[in-house]
């Protein structure tokens, strides 16, 4: 007895500590949204004076203003900025500490124009809503010189901690190639002056990587916060020269920076302002949107900061689980890994030792190699693997290609979800015996045997799943090979992020390596992969640009011509940019093999994704949903109509309350019902053949692949026990109740689930057609 009532006090205990740490969270919300409501009051203020200065100046133009007494007319972004450029300051250089002080607190002013003040317009991103467990306020620039994006958060660490976490740029910024401080100067008010030099990768072969050579100013204020302010150091705003490396454009980092605030209780409040211009002129007109979205900027910088810091918060609760017995930090170590990998090997840097090999004629595919590559994989990681005694180096075949009208997002998730629909097995073998004692030949380009199923094995994820890490288990392989055969399971490292469709602006990314069954924390990688960014800003809300969605696509086929087009119109001028590079070790003397190969292997995978990208582009849905039924199967509205009637006529209750007089009124009713609904087909083994919207993201996958998803697949010891008992009685009498359990999605996550019905699916002539499911209140574990 005594010890259940000391049960219930350490219960009581934990929920009045979580309860009060979401009662800071909020009244630090709170003080935010104060914060940012008065701050969008004062633009709205300026916005009005501005607006009835241009009227007056519309009305009398003769007439010319000489009042400067309005605060906004002073701060506004691009009027404070065309004046410092009018009155360069005289050069100042790093022996003279006054002059750079002087630089950097007129920094610092900017800095909090911006976060705090109205000198950027800010206009909020779309979905991001505050709450005690979201990112924060997130806001991109609107009509500003250069790209900008800010954001506003709370996390549970201290703000020294959180300034250590952010000046470390490199270990959250996964396009920051290196950061060098070449001067420290401390200033007499207890702060810090940087000159930093800075690398950043190239997100594409078909553009220069940039570089900056930048002011940072750390120092406190008067309220107890910190603020690590940063800009670049150019003629304008004088200062010393940086470094000049060939090959590097040079970008420019307007006012930007970390307000950190200490809150009452603990934690912290932030403020990043990243604002920059990347020089857009210097790259291909096709891809300017790239070096001009904020939206990109936000995705890839400011959102990715505040990110990392509330991860390290989350693992530094304890509350985190390790995946594969190690911890977080050392699998995060993998992910930049693999990021960085990836990164080298699109971008080729010649002092890493990469040269570019002579063509076949065609400049599709371009081939690099590394005849240093000990110097590429770093000294921390053991390369006796990969790189045998008699000579040998890294060769990587790259290509970069525009896609039209297939959403970053879903392209990657199906790369990931059906590898044999691109992925050759011959050359996968081929990059796993190099982990292997005795490699064999190179993979020629007949028929080398096949490709099993593919096993995801999660190993740890991101707090809000935008990105994950995890073990690809590929199973089946049976190669021959020189009359050597192999037939052993092949694992992959693999990192893939960047999936919701929804994040506008956000790249999409899968990245993989071949690992051997130890997995050693210091195991070789050469990674390859995918990535897929958006050109154009997302417009259209989101459910316009959903390229599954059923409900959307009703009209197509006979007399939906009108509807179809208009969807196509709409969606038509979306595109994006796909970089693909895959990286293979090599002897010395196969190296002409190898790149013959790896140059065939890259194009097979182009016409392979060019084709996967036609089939999933929203304007092709209609068509493709045809193609993908098999022969004599229903419409999807005669389908629907059949699962409603077939569930009323076993149980007696209505599913789809709908007007039955309304050809797709069943459908909308079915496609859009809360609960997950699929079918799947009357034979041995059961593979699904339609799912409603929440059984395609109960399962995360697509009506396209759904087909390649067996009923078997998904359900728990448990589940199948259940479901063979239940079978002949839903046979029967055409439907079953099934227990509450947990099944997994096609990505492995656990889902749990209330209860389950199964019924009978009947066609007009009262044959059985399929089985239906229903998951009722399911949510992922």
């Amino acid at each position: 007895m005594v010890l259940v009532i000391d049960r219930c006090r350490e219960k009581q205990r934990k929920e009045a500590s979580r309860l009060q740490t979401v009662n800071r969270k909020l009244t630090a919300m709170n003080k935010l949204l104060m914060e940012e409501n008065d701050r969008l009051q004062k633009q709205v203020s300026r916005l009005v004076y501005e607006n009835g200065y241009m009227k007056q100046q519309l009305h009398n133009p003769s007439v010319a203003t000489t009042d400067t007494s309005c605060e906004s007319v002073v701060t506004s972004g691009q009027h404070h900025q065309q004046q410092n450029a009018a009155a360069p300051r005289p050069q100042r250089d790093a022996n003279n500490p006054a002059g750079l002080l002087a630089i950097a607190e007129e920094t610092l002013a900017e800095f909090l124009s911006k976060a705090t003040g109205t000198a950027v317009d800010w206009v909020q991103m779309v979905g991001m809503k505050p709450g005690p467990d979201s990112i924060g306020i997130i806001a991109v620039s609107h009509n500003c010189s250069g790209v900008a994006a800010r954001a506003c958060g709370l996390v549970s660490l201290e703000p020294t901690k959180v300034a250590e976490i952010l000046k470390d740029r490199p270990s959250w910024y996964r396009d920051c190639r290196c950061v060098d401080i070449l001067h420290v100067i401390p200033t007499g008010n207890g702060g810090t002056i940087e000159l930093i030099y800075m690398q950043t990768y190239a997100p594409t072969t078909l553009a220069a990587p940039r570089d900056f050579w930048t002011l940072r100013y750390t120092s406190g204020l008067e309220d107890g916060s910190l603020v690590i302010c940063e800009r670049s150091l150019t003629q304008s705003t004088g200062g010393p020269s940086g470094p000049n490396t060939p090959n590097f454009v040079r970008a420019e980092v307007l006012p930007s920076g970390y307000l950190i605030r200490p809150c009452e209780g603990g934690g912290s409040m932030i403020h990043i302002v990243d604002h920059v211009d990347l020089d857009a002129w210097s790259v291909p007109e096709v891809l300017r949107p790239l070096y001009e979205s904020p939206k990109i900027l936000a995705q890839k910088t400011t959102i990715a900061a505040l990110r990392h810091i509330r991860q390290i918060a989350h693992e530094s609760s304890g509350e985190m689980p390790y995946g594969g017995g190690r911890q977080p930090a050392v699998l995060r170590t993998f992910s930049q890994r693999l990021s960085r990998g990836f990164n080298d090997a699109v971008n080729g840097f010649p002092d890493d030792g990469w040269s570019l090999m002579s063509s076949d004629g065609s400049e599709d595919v371009t081939i690099a190699i590394n005849s240093s590559p000990n110097k590429l994989v770093g000294s921390h990681v053991n390369s006796s693997q990969l790189f045998s005694a008699i000579g040998g180096g890294i060769l990587c075949a790259k290509a970069s290609m525009l896609l039209q009208n297939v959403p970053p997002a879903l392209l990657v998730r199906f790369l990931r979800e059906h590898r044999s629909e691109w992925a050759d097995p011959g050359v996968d073998a081929y990059s796993a015996a190099a982990l292997r004692a005795s490699p064999y030949a190179v993979p020629g380009l007949r028929a080398s045997g096949f490709m099993g199923s593919q096993v995801i094995l999660p190993l740890a994820h991101t707090l809000e799943h935008e990105e994950f890490l995890e073990v690809i288990r590929l199973e089946g392989h049976s190669l021959c090979h020189d009359e050597v055969v192999l037939s052993r399971d092949m694992y992959l490292l693999q990192l893939c992020s960047g999936v919701d469709e929804n994040a506008a602006g956000a790249c999409a990314q899968l990245v993989f390596a071949p690992i051997d069954e130890s997995f050693a924390d210091d195991a070789p990688l050469l990674p390859s992969g995918f990535r897929v960014i958006p050109l154009d800003a997302k417009m259209d809300p989101p459910s316009g640009t959903r390229t599954l969605d059923l409900a959307s696509t009703l009209e197509v086929g006979s007399g939906g011509t009108t509807r179809a087009s208009s969807d196509a119109s709409s969606t038509c001028n979306t595109r994006s940019v796909l970089t693909i590079a895959f990286q293979f070790s090599y002897e010395n003397h196969l190296r002409e093999s190898v790149a013959a190969m790896a140059r065939q292997y890259v194009r097979t995978v182009v016409a392979s994704v060019q084709r996967v990208a036609m089939a999933i582009a929203p304007s092709r849905l209609g068509g493709q949903l045809e193609m993908k039924q098999t022969p004599g199967s229903p419409e999807a509205h005669t389908l629907a109509r059949w699962i409603g009637r077939s569930y009323r006529f076993h149980t007696g209750a209505e599913l789809l309350r709908a007007d039955t007089q309304c050809t797709d009124a069943s459908l909308k009713a079915l496609w859009q019902h809360s609960d997950s609904i699929m079918c799947c087909s009357l034979k041995a083994a059961p593979v699904f053949t339609f799912a409603n919207q929440a059984g395609l993201d109960m399962l995360e996958t697509t009506l396209i692949a759904l087909q390649d998803i067996s009923l078997e697949k998904i359900l728990d010891d448990d589940g199948r026990k259940a479901l063979c008992t239940e079978y002949p009685k839903i046979m029967q009498q055409g439907f079953a109740y099934l227990p509450g359990g947990v099944c997994v999605s096609s990505m492995g996550r656990p889902v749990s689930y209330e209860q389950a019905v199964a019924w009978k699916v009947l066609s007009d002539d009262d044959t059985p057609h399929c089985l239906a499911f229903m998951f009722v209140n399911w949510s992922f574990v």
